[in-house]
């Protein structure tokens, strides 16, 4: 969470799905995006945009599936789909990787954490109502390698409802804002147990009736209403004079709603069937003071699998990715998906929210390297949107941390995220670990993920796109370094409301850098000649350092200063 001034702060964080998205690929996506909408409505706030990102092993039905999955659930809630990245690559054919991310605003004053406090108050459960779907989700999935038994796993793949979403939206938003909770909580991997044990890990205990939890099916046994993970379920604390009006909340809004249990004194959760005692244990256990090791590791570089330029041939086109998305719905987008960032209107004000999720280019195997990449692209998008980053989010999707060479490889992207947000001089806020990204022992290349969001300060000056007799200018990180690299960010987002177009030297180079430019802005192209000591191709498919091509009238050309760029054509 980030202040942005004028009493509004931004929550912000991407989250996977990958192993049940590998399963069910519809589902499995659909229920990615449900699960990180509650995550962003816990924090009080209404989310705004999602954005997701997409590492398949080629754009086949089950990518299709995927991508139907993710316009299903976020155009059923009302919430923008904007942006995001998608890679095609043999290396993730057996294990695709399903990253959403998703962004909402809140006044201030109506923040809520998920700390449970005051005795006597009351725990209320409300949404839909328990199953068990998704009973060993987090654990039958997201803790083990796929293999030939993926078919099997099915079950643990939760099912999403998408309208009940869409009120548990609703009534989260309203609970907050009319003062009615003192604390919010996602019922998400392992459900209540989870949930509640979060809630008690600053020192409040919570005592749980599992028998009052409304169920969809008959015969559950307390462990299996402990750990469902049944979708659009969402966990508050009540006073006890509030508890009708919350009722009446829920009731208006068509949801379940159930007081389960009460805030105690202690750190213990407690868990009650019949009014006997079924579990009991000291938060603290099952939060902060968790069982941790230190997992061997071993440097061991891996070389490419695989051509790059081979992965890109068979890449389906933005738009087609984005037609499956409602873009608009809110009325706060100012600048569409499909280059860069996307950027919506704070309203009632003219500043505006850049977002961008970013991977490293296609075939970087060093970790360091990818964590350092994804950060600067997802950065760079967000400058090139007229954005001035402010902060981070990562999802770290890696293979069997058990194997030394894999855990090394998480260590050093960690590294490498740090290592560049500190040159950026923007924090990491939130995040997620996807491990066990293997298929039959074959782990995953290391690709850690990384969302930015930037402020912009008018979005009527946002680039937009070129026209005749534009001047094309190529700008560059003068070195490799991360020093360079954060003076490029600079650069960019303070030159951009001068600009009429800026896009992103991605992994293709520059001159397909070029050819997106042309195309976003109606098949317009330049004449151009490239510097000779220009950015050099890296050992991925894309420039060794950062670059970004930029077009501006011939009379703006001077407010950029004399430094950063060169020219090096015309738009015809």
């Amino acid at each position: 969470m980030l202040d942005l001034g004028d009493g509004l702060a931004v929550a912000f964080k991407v989250e996977s799905h990958n192993h049940p998205s590998a399963v069910e690929p519809f589902q499995g996506a659909a229920t990615g995006v449900g699960g990180i909408l509650r995550d962003i409505v816990a924090m009080g706030a209404r989310p705004i945009a999602l954005l997701d990102g997409l590492w398949f092993g080629a754009p086949d039905y089950r990518f299709w599936r995927a991508v139907e999955g993710i316009g299903h659930y976020g155009n059923c809630v009302g919430v923008p789909t904007v942006g995001g990245a998608t890679v095609f690559d043999p290396a993730y054919a057996g294990n695709c990787l399903v990253n959403a991310m998703c962004v909402g605003i809140v006044e201030t004053r109506r923040l809520r954490s998920a700390a449970a406090s005051g005795p006597g108050n009351l725990v209320v459960l409300y949404g839909a109502t328990t199953g068990r779907d998704g009973i060993g989700g987090a654990s039958v999935l997201a803790s083990q390698e796929l293999g030939s038994d993926d078919a099997d796993k099915r079950p643990s793949v939760q099912v999403g409802d998408p309208f009940t979403g869409k009120k548990l939206i609703e009534v989260s938003v309203e609970l907050v804002e009319s003062g009615l909770v003192e604390s919010l909580q996602d019922c998400g991997a392992a459900g209540l147990a989870s949930a509640l044990s979060e809630m008690a890990r600053d020192g409040a205990g919570i005592d749980v009736h599992l028998d009052r939890v409304p169920l969809r099916e008959e015969g559950m046994e307390p462990w299996e209403v402990m750990i469902s993970e049944s979708q659009e379920r969402m966990v508050a604390v009540v006073r006890a004079d509030f508890r009708d009006a919350v009722a009446n909340v829920c009731s208006k809004w068509e949801l379940s709603f159930a007081v389960i249990g009460e805030v105690t004194e202690g750190g213990v959760l407690r868990a009650f069937w019949e009014d006997g005692v079924v579990g009991e244990i000291p938060a603290r256990l099952l939060t902060d003071e968790c069982p941790r090791y230190e997992v061997e590791r071993r440097p061991e570089p891996r070389k490419p699998t695989s051509d790059p330029s081979r992965r890109r041939s068979p890449e389906p086109q933005a738009e087609e990715i984005f037609s499956q998305y409602d873009h608009l719905v809110g009325s706060r987008t100012v600048r569409r998906p499909g280059l860069d960032a996307a950027v919506l209107r704070l309203r009632p004000s003219l500043r505006g929210l850049a977002v961008s999720l970013q991977g490293p280019p296609p075939g970087e195997m060093d970790p360091f390297r990818a964590g350092v990449q994804a950060v600067l692209g997802a950065a760079r998008n967000v400058a090139c949107a007229g954005g001035e980053p402010i902060g981070l989010t990562d999802c770290l999707n890696f293979g069997n941390p058990e194997k030394p060479e894999i855990a090394w490889e998480l260590a050093q992207a960690i590294e490498g995220i740090a290592q560049a947000a500190e040159a950026l001089g923007i924090p990491v806020v939130s995040g997620n670990v996807s491990l066990y990204n293997d298929t039959d022992g074959r782990s995953i290349p290391p690709t850690p993920v990384v969302g930015c969001v930037g402020l912009v300060r008018d979005v009527r000056a946002v680039p937009g796109r070129w026209s005749r007799g534009d001047v094309v200018l190529l700008a560059t990180a003068p070195e490799e370094s991360l020093a360079a690299e954060a003076a490029l960010v600079r650069f960019l987002w303070k030159a951009a409301p001068h600009l009429t177009l800026c896009h992103d030297v991605g992994s293709g180079g520059i001159e397909q850098a070029l050819a997106e430019a042309a195309a976003w802005s109606g098949g317009l192209e330049a004449d151009v000649s490239l510097p000779g000591n220009g950015p050099r191709q890296g050992t991925a498919g894309g420039p060794s350092r950062g670059a970004a091509v930029m077009a501006c009238r011939p009379e703006d050309v001077s407010r950029l200063g004399s430094r950063g760029f060169v020219q090096i054509g015309e738009v015809r």
